[in-house]
């Protein structure tokens, strides 16, 4: 007998993990980078804010104490005295910062303030309050003797520039989330690029020893084996040239061609019936004949292939897989039933994301693989319609051909 040498093949994951690892360190040293150095220039300018607002509240502050001596003075004067230009021009200058005086009597006098408000005590009452709660009120004394009490609140300037800082990191927050969706989107992007690409580089190591098994298989019969073993082998290459097609559609746009849904869908309800367990019960049901859709074979009949396997495992190998099609107008409904543990409410939506996964042994591809196959090549939709313990059914949604 003679020994045939089976070449070896396959993809070198470690060394594509330690490239994608040394690709990847440079980039995350410099995003940390870039947030220490954003870090520091927010810091950096809050500190700045906060210094310039206490200054400008000083220089306020002193504003308003030249004002009280001139109030002192106008007050001690007799109403024959003659002030000079000083004073008016003192009194003239402040148009900004709201005031209330309350004179030793009692009486009160307001500037740069409502005149219809100050009419109203409580208001007034009220606004001292305020005042006093954001800048320390100034005795107005002369010679030992109390005069006035004035109180004043914040420039309308001054109370801009406080609220400056809030404004200032609710921008950089909302920066930070674009910069944020952006990094997030932009590494979604390389990961799908790189699983596209081996998906590719897997397709391309298989071409080459199936043409090897085609040629062997081809001697095997030369060789007068028996017609059932050779018949097998060539299940398992047009198998191999499937999956093949398959991978190597991924990250490109598929071809679309009219093809019958209830044909393709009984393809591959009857391929996956034939090779599982003799513990899974299938049924398969129509309620329209030759519904005519745009379709790839291809990749249709992995999507019905990958929700049925789903279902078997929720199930644990033992129990009911269902496949349905029913017409909805334009549309046709095709839904995959089993009888399994079911899926959580909460992750209906999650379910689809890729790196989702409730097998220990699970890579998260599967479903989103899915999804990306309904929704972005066939224009269709995929949804949970409805989950249990006694069960979960998966619902495909196809425009039939010609439909607008």
């Amino acid at each position: 007998m003679k020994t045939i040498a089976v070449p070896q093949f396959g993809l070198s994951l470690n060394s594509q993990r330690t490239a994608l690892m040394k690709f990847s360190r440079p980039r995350k040293t410099s995003n940390i980078f870039l947030l220490i150095a954003s870090f520091v220039i927010v810091s950096l300018i809050l500190w700045n804010t906060n210094s310039f607002f206490k200054k400008f509240k000083e220089e306020e502050r002193y504003k308003m104490e030249i004002w009280a001596t001139a109030q002192s003075e106008l007050l001690q004067s007799s109403e024959d005295r003659d002030l000079g230009n000083l004073h008016v021009k003192i009194f003239q200058n402040n148009t900004a910062t709201p005031m209330i005086l309350v004179n030793q009597d009692g009486s009160i006098k307001t500037n740069n303030m409502e005149e219809d408000a100050v009419s109203d005590p409580e208001y007034v009452q009220k606004q001292i309050e305020r005042f006093r709660e954001e800048n320390t009120p100034i005795a107005i004394d002369y010679k030992g003797e109390h005069l006035a009490t004035l109180y004043y609140g914040n420039s309308e300037v001054l109370n801009k520039l406080k609220y400056y800082p809030i404004a200032l990191l609710l921008i950089i927050f909302l920066f930070g989330a674009v910069i944020f969706f952006f990094f997030r989107t932009n590494k979604a992007s390389e990961q799908n690029k790189l699983w596209a690409g081996m998906a590719k580089e897997t397709a391309h190591q298989i071409g080459t020893p199936l043409t090897s098994l085609l040629g062997w298989n081809e001697l095997l019969r030369a060789e007068n084996i028996n017609p059932a073993i050779t018949s097998e082998i060539d299940k398992d290459i047009s198998r191999l040239q499937t999956i093949t097609e398959r991978f190597s559609k991924i990250g490109s746009l598929p071809k679309l061609e009219p093809a019958d849904i209830v044909e393709e869908t009984r393809q591959a309800y009857d391929y996956l019936k034939l090779r599982s367990s003799k513990l899974i019960h299938f049924s398969f049901h129509s309620k329209v004949e030759n519904f005519p859709v745009l379709l790839n074979r291809s990749l249709y009949n992995w999507t019905i292939e990958n929700l049925v396997k789903n279902g078997i495992d929720a199930m644990k190998g033992k129990g009911h897989i269902s496949i349905e099609i029913l017409p909805d107008g334009k549309y046709v409904q095709i839904l995959v039933s089993d009888t399994g543990h079911g899926i959580a409410k909460g992750d209906y939506n999650s379910i689809f994301t890729p790196g989702f996964t409730s097998k220990k042994r699970g890579w998260g591809l599967g479903l989103s693989l899915v999804k990306r196959i309904v929704e972005e090549y066939h224009q269709g939709k995929i949804k949970v319609l409805s989950s249990s313990k006694e069960g979960t059914i998966m619902q495909i949604s196809l425009k039939s051909l010609g439909s607008s």
